[in-house]
Order: structure tokens, then C-alpha cells, then sequence
């Protein structure tokens, strides 16, 4: 069993930037495959970027390439998302999930086992 604990959100302008942070409980926590995803009111949970276990493979939506970045510190247990330049429309509740697995771009939410509880992101303009 893993249990996830984001932090890191809170108000911004837009432009301004956030990291957020994932904290991971268990002992395997290399071998999972760990994801970003997001939520805005009236619409689906969305994927946003995902990271192997080891950190090297990285993958991410079209609309945060180049603005976010996704990575992890195993000796942590622990994923962030660097996001910056935000814009308006990154506002939403994001999300860590993660799957012990080896592939890494899973982009499904039904793809995840474990998830986390959130952390509110507001951009404003």
C-alpha cells in the first residue's frame, strides 16, 4: 500500500510559478511509475505529466511542454512539478498517482493505483 500527500499549491499570478510536491509512503517506491494529472470544475481529471522510476523517461501533455517539469528524488520517496509561466487556465486541483510498474507513459487515470488527495492550484490573471 502507498499513500500519497501533495503540497505545494496556493494563489499565483499569471506568469508567476509553483513547485508542488508529492510525498510517498512504502519502501519500493523506485519501482513505481509516478504521474501528475489535474482537475478544473466542470471537467474531466486530465494527465499532465509522468516520470519512470528511475527518473530518466519523462512525459508530458502538449499544453505544459516547456512550462513544467516533472521529477522525483527516490532517497525522498518524494515527485515534484515545477510549473512555470502559468496561465489561467493551469488553475485546477492536481493530483499525484502512482503505479508500480516500469512503463511510464501511462496517461490514463484508470492506469493508476494510488492517488493522492490534491492540492489546489489558482492562477489568476
Amino acid at each position: 500500500q502507498v499513500q500519497l500527500v501533495e503540497s505545494g499549491g496556493g494563489l499565483v499570478q499569471a506568469g508567476g510559478s509553483l513547485r508542488l510536491s508529492c510525498a510517498a509512503s512504502g519502501r519500493t517506491f523506485s519501482t513505481y511509475a509516478m504521474g501528475w494529472f489535474r482537475q478544473a470544475p466542470g471537467k474531466e481529471r486530465e494527465f499532465v505529466a509522468s516520470i519512470s522510476g528511475g527518473g530518466s523517461n519523462t512525459y508530458y501533455t502538449d499544453s505544459v511542454k516547456g512550462r513544467f517539469t516533472i521529477s522525483r528524488d527516490n532517497a525522498k520517496k518524494t515527485v515534484y512539478l515545477q510549473l512555470n509561466n502559468l496561465k489561467p487556465e493551469d488553475t485546477a486541483v492536481y493530483y499525484c498517482a502512482g503505479r508500480r510498474s516500469y512503463i511510464a507513459s501511462l496517461r490514463a487515470a484508470r492506469d493508476y493505483d494510488y492517488w493522492g488527495q490534491g492540492t489546489q492550484v489558482t492562477v489568476s490573471s
